[in-house]
């Protein structure tokens, strides 16, 4: 099941379980902690009394008092010494052995904090990777559904130069918010199937023997009228991946690909579509292709569809590379 970064107060997430970056005693403290001791209440706080505190990089479970969720793990994140003392390690264990007890107890969703990366100092960008890097390493293997939550748009900040790259990127394609975006579509559309019109004929005039050259034309006109459901499988068979590799590619549960797979006229979402098209790996013809199966086009009055061209024509088709640009210039995320 899928990953995603979201904007929000942890104490509000309803999910099986939250997770709690908590010191050694178990006791409360300082941000995130004492945040959701205060939202639990009382018998949070009595309960940690009896687990005898917790070793760095370790987890512990208990109820959730007042929260809307049904436990709460808490886990001890390593305080930041320059890089050199263990802390990736230490952190690392920190989402793995939360997830390990969240799966343990039947959970089916969990939402992280950012750990270590308040007052125990270590560096924003870097915890994130880990976190990352540990989350999907246990999602290749579990069907689970994990959030990171970000309270504020602070606690994530892409780099400098990449952040340039993409905002020039915009603005060189950006077309103006008064646009009128129904004329721009239709341009676009009748664009997009003239070029497939003169791609085809320029093709099928090119010297060829015959039989090839109508053997050509003929699978060109049996994908015609392909379902999106059924030009996905397709391209996943073209590209000798199995089902499982491609969902979890495309940040998608396995219960949303049954659903593609089983209705052959489902119509995804565009970020769903989209998603897709980078777990294939699809260049951006490609992509607009299957997009178009789905109902949808790539708009220049879009800024997400922007970003998401941005990676595909550089290509660079890591979904969570994807997703960190557009949760940083506050778009909606690819899959999930």
């Amino acid at each position: 099941m899928p990953f995603t970064l979201v904007r929000n107060d942890i104490t509000k997430m309803q999910v099986d379980a939250i997770v709690n970056a908590a010191n050694n005693s178990l006791l409360g403290g300082g941000g995130v902690d004492g945040a959701i001791h205060r939202a639990a209440g009382p018998a949070l706080l009595a309960e940690c009394r009896t687990l005898g505190g917790c070793a760095t990089g370790s987890a512990k479970i208990t109820g959730a008092g007042r929260l809307p969720c049904r436990y709460v793990i808490h886990t001890v994140g390593p305080v930041w010494h320059g890089g050199g003392c263990g802390e990736r390690e230490a952190l690392a264990s920190c989402y793995r052995t939360s997830l390990e007890l969240a799966a343990a107890h039947g959970c089916e969703s969990v939402a992280f904090p950012l750990i270590s990366a308040g007052i125990y100092g270590y560096p924003a960008d870097r915890a994130i990777q880990v976190a990352e890097q540990t989350i999907l390493a246990f999602l290749q293997e579990h069907e689970l559904q994990v959030y990171l939550v970000l309270f504020d748009r602070t606690a994530f900040r892409l780099s400098g130069e990449r952040r340039r790259d993409i905002a020039a990127y915009i603005d060189d394609r950006y077309v103006d918010e008064h646009t009128d975006h129904t004329l721009e579509s239709r341009r676009m559309a009748a664009a997009q199937q003239a070029d497939t019109f003169f791609d085809l004929q320029a093709r099928f005039n090119a010297p060829a023997p015959a039989a090839a050259a109508d053997r050509e034309l003929r699978e060109a006109v049996s994908h015609l009228d392909e379902s999106f459901s059924q030009m996905l499988l397709r391209k996943i068979d073209e590209r000798g991946m199995t089902d499982v590799q491609c969902y979890k590619r495309a940040n998608i549960s396995r219960k949303l690909f049954s659903k593609i797979r089983s209705d052959v006229q489902y119509r995804p979402s565009k970020p769903t579509a989209l998603a897709f098209a980078v777990a294939l790996r699809l260049p951006l013809a490609e992509t607009c292709e299957l997009l178009q199966k789905a109902g949808f086009a790539l708009s220049r009055s879009n800024r997400f569809d922007i970003i998401v061209e941005y990676f595909i024509a550089r290509g660079c088709y890591d979904i969570f590379e994807i997703n960190e640009a557009l949760f940083a210039f506050d778009q909606s995320l690819l899959g999930g």
